[in-house]
């Protein structure tokens, strides 16, 4: 679920979306010896991690470089008991 513009993505946390960061190792296809590593981040969705997968399952059908590893980690920005809503504002010289 690929979140559309920063509304989206606020919803997305109020939901129990959390940011996770995958940091993967491949082999390069003509250089099997050399290590290369890929960074991706998106919201999901612990403990199952669905977006995560489906990117791994991506890779794994699409990309010529096999995976050698994958480090991720998860954080909840924002939980729904830690979200206000501000009604008004006041400024100060």
């Amino acid at each position: 679920m690929r979140a559309s513009g920063e509304q989206a993505e606020t919803e997305l946390m109020l939901k129990g979306y959390g940011l996770t960061t995958a940091e993967l190792y491949y082999r390069m296809p003509d250089y099997r010896h050399v290590l290369n590593s890929f960074i991706w981040q998106e919201y999901d969705l612990a403990p199952d991690y669905p977006e995560l997968f489906r990117f791994i399952e991506f890779w794994q059908e699409e990309i010529e470089g096999p995976l050698h590893s994958v480090r991720f980690c998860h954080r909840k920005l924002i939980a729904p008991g830690e979200w206000r809503n501000v009604v008004g504002e006041f400024r100060l010289h």
